[in-house]
């Protein structure tokens, strides 16, 4: 179809780190991009003018049905990893892995919304469109979702201004 091929070309890197901000696994971010770019194509002749919203509303809703269905237990593994890192390298994994830790415990809508504008870069009102919702929800979820990072009790976050 009519730049479908160049929108992948163009975004799919973009739409990969995006999905694995969401999701934390390389591997789900895949499929997440995958299955979001079959869909897309499926209505790809409907969409009018920028595809991007559309696009990113299939990713996060795409994402937040299958964050319902998939058990988030523990995963085994092999051999534990090897725990004897360096001074200012193992704060910062820490810091790093703590931050993951409190943004994967938002809800899907408040996690989407910090993607959204902080990772992304998107304005209040563009994500209100990509989430189709409206900008009081928007502004109401981002302020729930700092509000809850700001005090969860492994981090502490400077300086984050809404």
């Amino acid at each position: 179809m009519d730049g479908f091929a160049e929108y992948v070309t163009a975004r799919s890197g973009r739409l990969r780190r995006t999905a694995y901000v969401l999701t934390g696994d390389w591997a789900t971010a895949d499929d997440l991009v995958q299955t979001t770019l079959a869909r897309a194509w499926q209505a790809w002749r409907r969409i009018k003018g920028d595809p991007d919203p559309y696009v990113y509303r299939i990713l996060t809703n795409t994402h937040a049905s299958w964050w319902r269905r998939r058990w988030r237990g523990e995963v085994p593994t092999e051999s534990l990893p090897d725990t004897s890192a360096r001074g200012d390298f193992a704060r910062e994994l820490s810091e790093k892995d703590a931050l993951w830790a409190a943004i994967r415990g938002l809800s899907d809508r408040q996690r989407a919304v910090i993607v959204l504008h902080y990772f992304e870069d998107l304005t209040l009102p563009q994500c209100a469109d990509v989430l189709g919702c409206s900008l009081g929800t928007v502004k109401t979820q981002l302020g729930r979702a700092l509000t809850r990072l700001r005090v969860h009790p492994t981090i502490q976050l400077m300086g984050v201004e809404q």
